[in-house]
């Protein structure tokens, strides 16, 4: 069944590949079979779910393929299986990907306007690049939805790396050829370079592993006494490759320019689904390979989450780009996470994950409002160009008010339930830890709220352009009256379409009904998270 999960969209690429795209009609058929593809992959996932047994350990649904045999791949066998910890970030990636997909559905040809008189060559044949393939997009998606479910599902340390690292390269050409603005070439580096070099350590690690078990099977490897020396050495590089990748203080810096940058369904599945990979993999190998270690450096963990919350919390009350302020909030909510997984409790570590599920579907929605409806209308994400959208926005305004308030983490929401057992859990262990861990409610009040109310109220603003499709360029606006003079000439924003609405209430549904029935997660949670706790 794992197998079926990760071919099928596989599948759907080798169906996409053969196809032209010389005319509309092949074009609409392959995100036709794009859509269908992680729209089936949904449906499956939740069949495993549905035939998931919650009163054991063990790993389920388990698939393997022994290369062994073969002289050239004697070290590779390739060996599936998924619990309780896995299944639901499984759930989340197949969820995810039919909305990241149809986010770009209608506009994966429009990119970003490029405000500039004079354009070099470079970005003239990126241009081209960007309405010629159509397909490289569709199947950069799909490739990512594989990859990441292998990640997840992976029962070998050194396949979960190769996993772990296979995302890159596509995100990379995703950025790069799909991207916004001039800076995208740097964003792309960034988030390439420093995921990569942080990644080394851990594959160093691997290797150290290998070197003394003589596997890296995950259940081989949770039957072996390591030393605490040992352990200490080992810890400290898986750490820096998921300190990168989640990230914590001072790795942070890749984050946002990515996030800015990149498409619209790339945002999206960056903070839904791939941040979310350092998450799995503290709980897979560090507290459940290198429990001693973990709870050496667990005053070290606290301390950098406490101050990657912080930091990040008043770096995001002072951004005007849009989807920076969202991207830097998504630290502020991986820190409490992190405070968490850390927390040797089972309510810590429950929490850690429901507030992991739950960012991801309101991180993408906030996307989706500010980095899909408000940029495609208006031709900008600047804050300060931006005001008055609830004069001819009200639906949006409603839905937007909504998961702001869930992004602050209101009752009601699934990410209210996140944060509070995640800050219960690290009470138990350090009062002043969780006391300031707890700031993070007030600071994601301020800066939510404060972008609510700047987009959404006051005077309708003069600069705000109906559509990024107008004649007028927006550096033909040099003063108020010539912004005025175009708003007098066009038909003011329109509020959200069908699809716009229906994406925001398929990832407003899970938040509020997960919110209510928690027990829906967490009795598959139960016990697997119980093993996972460490004697002291």
């Amino acid at each position: 069944m794992l197998i079926l999960l990760i071919l099928i969209p596989i599948i759907g690429t080798l169906f996409i590949l053969p196809m032209s795209e010389t005319n509309s009609q092949n074009v609409s058929q392959m995100k036709k079979i794009a859509l269908g593809s992680t729209i089936l992959n949904f449906f499956i996932s939740l069949f495993i779910w549905y035939n998931f047994d919650s009163n054991t350990t063990q790993y389920q649904f388990i698939s393997s393929l022994d290369l062994q045999a073969t002289d050239t791949l004697q070290f590779c066998h390739l060996n599936f299986g998924i619990d309780g910890i896995s299944l639901f970030f499984v759930l989340l990636t197949t969820f995810v990907s039919p909305i990241a997909i149809l986010s770009n559905y209608n506009n994966i040809l429009i990119g970003e306007v490029v405000l500039q008189q004079s354009r070099t060559a470079e970005n003239k044949i990126l241009d081209l690049l960007k309405q010629a393939n159509v397909k490289l997009f569709l199947v950069s998606l799909l490739l990512l939805e594989s990859l990441q479910i292998c990640a997840f599902v992976s029962l070998d340390l050194l396949l979960f790396y190769i996993f772990f690292e296979s995302v890159l390269p596509i995100l990379f050409i995703v950025i790069i050829i799909f991207g916004h603005g001039m800076d995208r070439f740097r964003s792309a580096f960034l988030l390439f370079l420093y995921t990569l070099a942080g990644s080394l350590p851990m594959l160093l690690s691997i290797l150290m592993i290998y070197n003394y078990i003589g596997s890296t099977d995950f259940q081989l490897i949770s039957l072996i006494e390591i030393s605490l020396e040992s352990q200490k050495l080992l810890w400290l590089g898986f750490f820096i490759a998921f300190a990168v990748k989640t990230p914590l203080y001072p790795f942070i810096i890749w984050l946002p320019k990515a996030h800015s940058d990149s498409p619209l369904a790339g945002s999206i599945l960056l903070a839904a689904t791939i941040l979310k990979l350092a998450t799995y993999g503290y709980l897979r190998v560090l507290i459940q390979i290198l429990p001693d270690a973990t709870h050496y450096f667990s005053p070290l963990i606290q301390s950098i989450a406490i101050i990657s919350l912080i930091y990040a919390s008043f770096s995001t009350i002072v951004q005007q780009d849009t989807k920076r302020l969202i991207a830097y909030s998504s630290v502020c909510h991986m820190a409490v996470v992190v405070l968490g997984l850390f927390s040797n409790t089972i309510q810590g570590i429950e929490g850690a994950i429901l507030l992991g599920i739950a960012h991801g579907f309101v991180s993408p929605a906030l996307f989706i409002c500010v980095g899909g409806i408000i940029y495609d209308r208006t031709g900008t994400r600047i804050i300060k160009y931006i005001r008055g959208l609830a004069t001819y926005m009200p639906v949006f305004t409603i839905l937007f008010f909504i998961f702001t308030l869930a992004n602050t983490g209101i009752p009601l929401t699934l990410n209210f339930l996140g944060e509070q057992l995640s800050l219960i859990g690290i009470w138990q262990q350090n009062p002043i830890i969780a006391a300031l861990g707890a700031t993070g409610i007030v600071l994601s009040a301020i800066y939510s709220l404060f972008l609510y109310n700047r987009l959404s109220y006051g005077n309708y603003s003069p600069y705000l352009i109906a559509s990024t499709k107008h004649n007028q360029s927006v550096t033909q606006i040099t003063s108020v009256a010539d912004a005025k003079l175009v708003i007098a000439t066009q038909q003011p924003v329109k509020d959200i379409n069908r699809r716009e609405y229906f994406l925001l209430i398929a990832l407003l549904i899970p938040t509020v009904i997960l919110g209510l029935f928690p027990n829906v997660l967490l009795e598959a949670l139960h016990l697997s998270v119980s093993s996972l706790l460490y004697i002291v």
